[in-house]
């Protein structure tokens, strides 16, 4: 009797730890590592906990190396202006949850209010930004990498 109660115990707490649901937006970010000047920016924005909400989102999320193309003294200027860098992180991300599948050439309206261009011709580009990664689904919605920050018009 005492091995079966284990035994069940034991299934009881596997499938508990098969129902953890996948990671939000910003700890998916945040554990793949390439990510750090993104998870600082959205501090200093204090958007993190926007971006932990039920969303869904897409987010297109430039690497450290896309901020490193930034010159260190706009960079360092932008992340103490909490409006231009909302402002900024916000053009980046989109209402629902968009698959790459499902990316169509034309424009897209960001939750910052401008509107994205998108293109499939040769890879799929953001405004001048490659996407190198695709489909990163977090448990509110999905990441695609970009190479370049981009900035609203």
């Amino acid at each position: 009797m005492i091995k079966a109660k284990s035994f069940v115990a034991g299934l009881l707490m596997a499938g508990a730890a098969m129902a953890v649901q996948a990671k939000d937006i910003v700890d998916t970010a945040v554990s793949a590592g390439n990510f750090k000047t993104l998870a600082a920016a959205l501090q200093a924005a204090g958007l993190i906990e926007t971006l932990k909400g039920p969303g869904p989102f897409t987010v297109f999320a430039p690497t450290d190396a896309a901020f490193a193309k930034i010159p260190k003294a706009q960079l360092d200027a932008l992340l103490k202006d909490k409006a231009a860098l909302t402002k900024v992180l916000t053009y980046h991300v989109v209402p629902g949850k968009v698959m790459a599948k499902d990316v169509k050439p034309g424009k897209v309206k960001t939750v910052q209010g401008s509107e994205l261009s998108l293109s499939t011709s040769a890879g799929v580009k953001v405004d001048n930004a490659n996407v190198t990664a695709t489909d990163i689904v977090a448990s509110n919605g999905v990441i695609h990498v970009i190479d370049t920050v981009v900035l609203p018009k």
